[in-house]
């Protein structure tokens, strides 16, 4: 069984640490948490709880948490520690780590240069086998990857061209917006693209940015230029064979992120989620070698699978059974809704 500290239990860490322990081959050891809050009195039923030093354990102990130990005690306890702290800590807790010779995974806030590869379960599990330091790409780099790449495999892509409308913070941030505006990156291509290629080789992306006021999913425009020259039914088949894509109809009445979330919690799933990345059926469209397509990316869940799968590729399990097991395990089954 593989110990596994969550060092941050935050939108991240709390999704993994669950995941992480309905596996039948890992454990939480524990969760290191910075304030004694709702949060951290709610995770303390069911994981142990450190903090980052003595002072903060004591701050913890006088609003009656108890706690076990420091994130000191706990990497000492562990096997490997996923970094769910917010972004630009997880480069500076990279020292500690390597101090306790503690295996690693960063989240996609961190920079790809400090780590020994990144990670897209899809597009390139095997380029993380058995490393001792990991990043799992962001929530928009996951699901980019997790859509080009079945087809990038089928039909070879030239080109990758998408419009990112990226949701202004996560449901549970009150600090955060816009509010009432429209923010577009005036960085182009923004940072997606060469994120992007860290886990697919050999082709050239663009991408675009934008931020709307919403709360709930992220939305992808994407336009793929293809090698080859498919049919509509080719490109849906290939989509329909990775449990993780999930194709959605509009004629059902799933013509926004607000049905496509709607329909999340009726799966009745821990905290709602949606692992999968969810493509609209009906915006699937082609024009010789070009493919165009709409998908939808639960910004707070759908990165949990693959920090799933990295945990087991840095111990060295074979590509296929991880994912075999994690889908299993979160009832991710991939088929047509």
């Amino acid at each position: 069984m593989i110990g596994v500290a969550i060092n941050g239990y935050g939108t991240i860490g709390r999704r993994v640490a669950y995941g992480v322990s309905i596996q039948d081959d890992m454990y939480v050891t524990g969760i290191v948490k910075n304030s004694p809050d709702y949060v951290t009195k709610l995770a303390s039923r069911n994981f142990n709880i450190y903090t980052p030093d003595m002072d903060k354990k004591r701050e913890f102990e006088a609003h009656g948490i108890r706690v076990k130990g420091t994130l000191e005690d706990l990497l000492s306890e562990s096997d490997i520690v996923v970094d769910g702290t917010p972004e630009g800590n997880g480069e500076k807790n990279l020292k500690l780590y390597r101090q306790y010779g503690i295996k690693a995974i960063l989240e996609g806030g961190e920079k790809s240069t400090v780590v020994e590869s990144s990670f897209n379960s899809y597009s390139n599990y095997p380029k993380s086998l058995n490393k001792n330091y990991v990043r799992v790409v962001s929530c928009n780099t996951t699901a980019l990857a997790r859509s080009v790449s079945p087809l990038k495999e089928k039909f070879g892509v030239q080109e990758v061209n998408a419009t990112i409308m990226r949701r202004a913070t996560d449901p549970n941030d009150n600090k955060k917006g816009p509010i009432n505006a429209i923010e577009p990156s005036m960085s182009y291509p923004s940072h997606h693209a060469e994120d992007l290629k860290t886990v697919m080789d050999g082709i050239n992306v663009e991408t675009s940015a934008i931020k709307v006021p919403t709360t709930l999913m992220h939305v992808h425009v994407i336009n793929l230029e293809l090698k080859s020259e498919p049919g509509i039914d080719e490109v849906i088949s290939e989509l329909s064979t990775k449990r993780r894509l999930i194709l959605i109809n509009d004629k059902e009445g799933v013509n926004s992120t607000a049905q496509v979330m709607d329909y999340a919690r009726e799966l009745s799933r821990n905290r709602s989620d949606l692992y999968e990345i969810a493509i609209w059926k009906g915006s699937i469209n082609i024009y010789k070698n070009k493919v165009h397509y709409i998908q939808a990316v639960h910004q707070e869940s759908d990165v949990i699978p693959e920090n799933i799968d990295a945990i087991r590729a840095m111990f060295g399990t074979d590509p296929d059974l991880s994912r075999d097991k994690t889908d299993a395990s979160l009832g991710i089954k991939g088929v047509e809704y």
